[in-house]
């Protein structure tokens, strides 16, 4: 029982670590594709440096990938022929 409930709080805590993670990403992501700003302050941690066209570019990306109905995929692109 000494071992057993350290463990168990681990697991949970990472479970939930995990969870909490990805609600902050998912609402982070939400907040940059409607705010210009913080999206051209990304690019530039990146080394990009973003004109206003492709910022418009970028924006609409963001917001066709949270699309509801739609596949993961986006299913626009042709698949490769193996050889």
């Amino acid at each position: 029982m000494d071992i057993a409930l350290p463990i168990i709080t681990l697991v949970v805590g990472l479970i939930g670590g995990f969870f909490i993670g990805v609600y902050y990403l998912r609402k982070q992501m939400t907040n940059m594709q409607n705010d210009p700003e913080m999206l051209q302050k990304v690019a530039k941690q990146m080394g990009y440096n973003l004109n206003s066209k492709q910022m418009q570019r970028a924006q609409q990306m963001m917001k066709n990938q949270n699309v509801p109905g739609r596949p993961a995929g986006g299913g626009k692109g042709q698949k490769r022929k193996s050889k």
